[in-house]
């Protein structure tokens, strides 16, 4: 699924990077602990969080992730706009919960980070 199309299925408002729509995102992952996501997400997956501040940015960074999507509505923190700008990193909000979020991307055909691939 492109970032572009998961866009769309969340009704998310881009913050940066729309020119990296057609980018291919494989699998989605939501968390709030940065620590879950370093230790389960491998790089072609849309990450999902409420976590506002730069770690969630810096953390797409290391693992090189297509898409950053900040759920509920919730706007982060200008430095981690910046961030994601200069790193060429889409990034997203969502009115929806992460709950919402996940299950209409599901719904759409994007699957879930099979646990214990990467251990």
């Amino acid at each position: 699924m492109t970032v572009r199309e998961i866009a769309a299925v969340l009704n998310a408002q881009w913050l940066c990077c729309q020119d990296g729509g057609d980018i291919q995102a494989t699998s989605a992952f939501a968390s709030d602990m940065m620590s879950d996501v370093l230790a389960f997400v491998r790089e072609d997956t849309v990450l999902l969080t409420g976590l506002i501040n730069s770690q969630a940015v810096r953390t797409a960074e290391m693992l090189d992730l297509p898409c950053l999507v900040f759920v509920r509505g919730k706007e982060p923190q200008p430095d981690a706009v910046q961030r994601a700008e200069a790193l060429g990193l889409p990034a997203l909000i969502t009115p929806y919960s992460m709950y919402e979020a996940c299950g209409r991307l599901y719904q759409a055909g994007l699957p879930p980070v099979k646990l214990g691939e990467n251990e």
